[in-house]
């Protein structure tokens, strides 16, 4: 298989992993603005829950970056 197609299909998959992971911080972190401008007296349960979602946010474009690095590494 032709390495350049590999390394192309690797940027792709980094890329598109940061791009969505960026997209959902900015969500999660505007519904979290808004639910605590709503009711004040549940930030404290919000933002925990809020913290346990963007660590499995972030667990996402990690995936990405060791299918990438395999990829590159093992298949190329």
């Amino acid at each position: 298989m032709d390495a350049g197609i590999i390394y192309i299909a690797a940027a792709i998959l980094i890329g598109l992993g940061a791009l969505g992971t960026a997209i959902g911080f900015a969500l999660l972190g505007g519904r979290l603005l808004e639910s605590t401008a709503r009711q004040p007296e549940l930030a404290p349960m919000l933002q925990g829950k809020m913290f346990l979602m963007a660590g499995l946010l972030d667990a996402v474009p990690m995936i990405g970056v060791g299918i990438a690095m395999y990829l590159i590494f093992a298949v190329a």
